[in-house]
């Protein structure tokens, strides 16, 4: 048994003060879940230090025009665990327990577990390096447990050279081209089977992948239209959710 001893800071713990950056300057590694709000500063002030991190972000955090370049240059990936895989969050004693996950810990502690976080780091880990097992369009078609995908397929896009995929267990191996996939994709991503080509959503997608833009003469809601990828059903575009554009190596 050992027992930590604590140095107080002079100010207010502001990560931008001084004395904290001193701090940060002299870390090997930086741990710690920051405040979701500040987030695009505090990984800039992370990245401004070069240092190695791993710290807890919203899930949109993905589509960041701040961070996804980053995912796609293989500079930042995420963790092991997104979602309401990540351990939890202590809270105080009148905060109100709900949700499956939530629970009191051998310690006496509140906890409960969030669907939106994840795990965002430099610290390379095994995981990240394991392919994903899928099947062929074809089985995918025949044999998916989602039934939208046997029931509607694979719907290629209007304004992008891609078929969306609307689920990431749904990728099918045997596919050439470009693929739009979900966000969560990312926490199955391995760099050595997939390259990722860019982001489909406005702010932090390429505009120059775009095949079509939408006009005011074509449609009354053609600024929606052109906030990310879009298929026609029944004669009308729609909009998809935002889509990581990605395609195999191997």
């Amino acid at each position: 048994m050992f027992h930590l001893k604590w140095k107080y800071l002079d100010g207010d713990g502001d990560f931008r003060s001084e004395e904290v950056k001193r701090l940060r300057d002299e870390a090997d590694i930086i741990v710690t879940n920051p405040p979701f709000s500040m987030f695009r500063e505090f990984l800039a002030w992370i990245l401004e230090a070069d240092k190695k991190f791993l710290i807890i972000g919203n899930v949109n955090c993905i589509t960041y025009k701040e961070v996804f370049p980053l995912i796609k240059d293989n500079k930042v990936w995420l963790g092991t665990g997104m979602g309401r895989w990540i351990s939890g969050f202590a809270v105080p004693d009148d905060y109100e327990l709900y949700g499956t996950e939530a629970r009191i810990n051998e310690d006496g502690k509140r906890i409960i577990s969030t669907n939106n976080g994840l795990w965002l780091t430099n610290l390379e880990h095994g995981r990240r390096h394991e392919p994903m097992m899928l099947m062929t369009m074809r089985d995918n078609l025949r044999y998916s447990k989602r039934k939208q995908v046997r029931e509607l397929g694979y719907q290629h896009y209007d304004n992008y050279d891609a078929i969306d995929v609307p689920f990431t267990e749904c990728i099918p191996d045997d596919y050439k081209g470009v693929m739009g996939v979900p966000i969560t994709f990312l926490d199955k991503y391995c760099p050595e089977q997939f390259e990722i080509i860019g982001m489909a959503k406005r702010g932090a997608g390429d505009p120059a992948l775009r095949t079509k833009i939408y006009t005011k003469e074509e449609y009354t809601n053609y600024s929606d239209l052109n906030a990310g990828p879009v298929i026609i059903k029944n004669g009308i575009p729609k909009n998809t959710y935002p889509r990581i554009l990605i395609k195999h190596k191997i």
